[in-house]
């Protein structure tokens, strides 16, 4: 993790930092090999020209970056989730009630490639 990933992840808030926490290590079982860098200022995780990116807010953690029908179901699944065209909008109470392995399903499909 370089410098400015560091930092981004020093400051989200201690309320959302699990969550955060928790999506980062499953992109990085996942993808161990992914690079991880801020783009658009928040961290991207790059698997060879796939990119998944993770956004701390006041909610939050917003997932970005996936292409439709490259969720691995979860949008069919969590539709109330789904803020925008390519916008997955996770509150740790959301979170809580969705499984890891649901979760790696989504990273899996947006980063295959």
């Amino acid at each position: 993790m370089d410098d400015a990933v560091r930092a981004y992840v020093d400051d989200i808030p201690a309320e959302h930092r699990p969550l955060f926490d928790r999506l980062h290590g499953l992109v990085l079982a996942e993808h161990p090999d992914a690079a991880v860098r801020i783009s658009y200022g928040i961290p991207t995780y790059e698997v060879g020209r796939r990119r998944l990116y993770l956004g701390a807010w006041k909610h939050g953690v917003s997932v970005y970056g996936w292409q439709e029908g490259d969720d691995g179901g979860f949008t069919t699944r969590h539709p109330e989730l789904v803020t925008g065209k390519g916008t997955i909008r996770l509150r740790p109470a959301d979170a809580e009630a969705i499984p890891d392995e649901e979760l790696a399903d989504l990273v899996r499909a947006a980063l295959a490639g």
